[in-house]
């Protein structure tokens, strides 16, 4: 799913928003999400994106930040049902090709509609529905309510896709056990650890943990990732934002806080790549595999979605 695109029209010309619409050389099938809160707008965007190569549209009503909330954007449509249902049918009929959505269970702990949400959902021609298993209040604080997931599994016959606090393999299991969903969403566990798809399909293929990757692998992952990220936002915006995922790529390695000061000073793409090198070049002095640091991975984990 790409990142999530504005319904505002007046925004398409931008350049942020022209980057996000071009998926030249994305892994099929190309799902573009997209957030507003007005029915026609919304499905305008919608046919925009589906113009522009998308083949799902996915519509966020999910999530938490207040600078989407507070344009009723995101989680805050579900306080507004009856607007749900407009926005969602107005989507699905102007497109001709999947629409799925993506919600939380509800407003806050006094207002969880998610079973109220997902029928409506079904009833206007959704394909799939992702639930985060939290309100918008909790953010990412506090447990995920895998129950309330599961009772909407047993009321919808659309798929349900089961996401929050999925972690690792086992836990995606015991997610899929549990609420008896269709699939699990894996977010930002995902973030410097994008293995965990390969991991977690196969543990729930098997049984079986796969070995961790090599420092070659995470070396090659990351310098390819960040030169990727120079070529779509040229090396000035590239570099600054490749200092986050170099970040996540690195967190709970030996001795990678202060490498991630020091990155964090670089303001020069050849010296970046350079100092990407010369940590993991020593890294491999002390072990082929990754090693990470259980606290510093495990504090990190509290926070995923």
């Amino acid at each position: 799913i790409s990142e999530m695109v504005t319904s505002n029209s007046l925004l398409y010309g931008s350049e942020k928003t022209l980057r996000r619409a071009n998926h030249v050389g994305e892994v099929d099938p190309i799902s573009v999400q997209i957030a507003g809160a007005d029915p026609i707008m919304m499905a305008e965007a919608a046919k925009y994106n589906m113009d522009k190569g998308a083949q799902i549209i996915d519509i966020n009503m999910g999530c938490p930040a207040k600078k989407i909330c507070n344009v009723m954007a995101g989680s805050a449509l579900l306080k507004h049902e009856k607007l749900v249902e407009k926005i969602l049918s107005a989507v699905v009929n102007s497109v001709n090709i999947p629409v799925t959505l993506k919600i939380r269970t509800g407003w806050d702990k006094e207002n969880r509609n998610a079973l109220t949400i997902s029928k409506i959902a079904e009833d206007s021609g959704i394909q799939a529905l992702a639930i985060h298993g939290r309100t918008r209040a909790c953010l990412y604080m506090g447990d995920a309510e895998y129950n309330t997931i599961a009772s909407v599994k047993q009321h919808i016959k659309i798929p349900v896709i089961a996401n929050g606090d999925i972690t690792t393999p086992e836990k995606a299991k015991f997610v899929l056990d549990f609420t008896k969903a269709d699939a699990v969403m894996i977010g930002r566990a995902a973030q410097g650890r994008p293995w965990i798809f390969r991991e977690t399909e196969h543990f729930l293929r098997t049984g079986e943990h796969l070995l961790p990757p090599t420092i070659d692998e995470i070396q090659n992952t990351t310098i390819s990732h960040v030169n990727e990220l120079y070529n779509f936002y040229g090396e000035q915006t590239g570099l600054r934002v490749a200092r986050k995922h170099i970040s996540w790529y690195t967190k709970g390695l030996r001795g990678s806080a202060q490498f991630r000061f020091n990155m964090n000073q670089i303001e020069n793409c050849d010296n970046q790549l350079h100092a990407i090198n010369n940590y993991f070049n020593e890294l491999r002095e002390v072990n082929h595999f990754i090693s990470y640091d259980d606290e510093v991975i495990n504090k990190k984990e509290t926070m995923v979605a």
